[in-house]
């Protein structure tokens, strides 16, 4: 038997949303976006529309005495045509920055996609409410993380006392922009995705623009980078640019140029972070594009395969290794005047060693296990005693 509850409908507007830079008004809820509107417009690919869409970092956060939430939610479940079907997303409730429960919806809208067919549909699909019941008493700060990897229209939330805005953290805001390995991409929970877990180790409050398949040094997202407030930045470059076999070595270096050109006439003197890629065995000397392993498929899992032309490197194909010698170069150059531009190894991160040890399960993501010793080897050298984000001693 449920609980009666005297409910408290709290609109839900960007006054208690973090990690979103927009939110849009639809005819069933609010969506929120990691993109603004004017971004948006300009994005003519359907999976950057999509990974934008999902709120990786976003979660609500509010003030209350409620011991009961209830949140209708419409979430949109993705069906790959021949792969295994994809676990619910999970929402994490937070009290006080302490993890104390977790739901997810089991049904909604549809988006199928079929990866040799090149087509993709979408089904309506209808609402769920998640209940969080039990929550300590007295004034506390709640949050409420989103799905990293699930879109989410927002219809209502509901508490059984009165909901205000949270006091403010006195936290640096760290804006990071990467490709699904920031987005979270087999990460098992929205806390769980390595920068969410560095922000929390750094006390840094997350903003995660990191999109799947989408960290292609678009201008627009630069622009949106230098028109969001933060206190630090980072970029992580690379292995987006070699799956999509999207410019050669010529573009590649004009082109990261201009994006960290665009981040500093917003942000010129912030700490700005640029990070080379990881350790991806398939790419380090393979160029792109990237292809699904059908193989693997039919064998009831995910993965995916390098296919290009090794021989291509020199005349200005790109792969890992020659991306993270041109990220050293360029910001090697640009930090003789740029005091506050750092550069980070990606094999620092996560090396040749580590992927003995804790390989890609699908050839290219990284599992759970994987995302916590990259946040914690991030969070050791970016907010550590010295580190580019650490608090500056006056």
């Amino acid at each position: 038997m449920t609980t009666p509850h005297d409910w408290t409908t709290t609109p839900i507007t960007a006054d208690i949303l973090r990690g979103a830079l927009d939110l849009e008004q639809t005819e069933r809820g609010v969506l929120p976006h990691r993109l603004p509107a004017r971004a948006r417009r300009q994005i003519t690919d359907g999976q950057l529309a999509m990974a934008e869409s999902q709120p990786s970092g976003v979660r609500l956060a509010f003030r209350t005495r409620a011991t009961a939430v209830e949140l209708d939610v419409v979430a949109t479940k993705r069906v790959y045509v021949g792969a295994p079907p994809r676990p619910d997303g999970v929402y994490e409730l937070l009290v006080d920055g302490h993890l104390v429960d977790r739901a997810s919806a089991s049904d909604g809208d549809t988006f199928t996609i079929d990866m040799s067919a090149g087509t993709a549909q979408t089904r309506l699909g209808p609402m769920e409410t998640l209940r969080f019941t039990g929550l300590p008493d007295g004034e506390k700060d709640v949050e409420i993380w989103l799905p990293h990897d699930e879109t989410t229209l927002l219809v209502a939330l509901r508490t059984d006392a009165p909901v205000g805005t949270p006091r403010p953290s006195g936290r640096p805001v760290w804006l990071h922009h990467g490709s699904s390995i920031s987005h979270g991409s087999n990460a098992a929970t929205p806390t769980g995705t390595w920068p969410a877990l560095a922000a929390a180790s750094g006390g840094a409050e997350l903003i995660n623009m990191g999109f799947g398949g989408g960290a292609l040094l678009d201008p627009f997202t630069a622009r949106a980078m230098r028109d969001t407030p933060a206190d630090l930045l980072s970029v992580k470059i690379g292995i987006n640019i070699v799956n999509a076999d999207l410019m050669r070595l010529r573009a590649f270096g004009p082109a990261v140029h201009g994006f960290l050109d665009t981040l500093r006439d917003g942000h010129p003197t912030a700490p700005l972070l640029v990070i080379s890629p990881i350790c991806c065995p398939i790419h380090e000397n393979t160029p792109g594009p990237l292809a699904p392993d059908f193989r693997a498929m039919s064998e009831g899992r995910v993965g995916f395969t390098a296919t290009g032309d090794p021989a291509e490197v020199a005349a200005g194909k790109l792969t890992l290794t020659v991306i993270r010698d041109e990220l050293a170069r360029i910001v090697g150059e640009r930090a003789a005047t740029d005091p506050h531009l750092h550069h980070l190894d990606g094999l620092d991160l996560y090396g040749a060693d580590d992927h003995a040890e804790l390989p890609l399960p699908d050839d290219l993501h990284p599992d759970p296990a994987t995302h916590r010793r990259i946040a914690e080897r991030f969070a050791r050298y970016a907010f550590g005693r010295g580190g580019p984000f650490a608090p500056q001693v006056r």
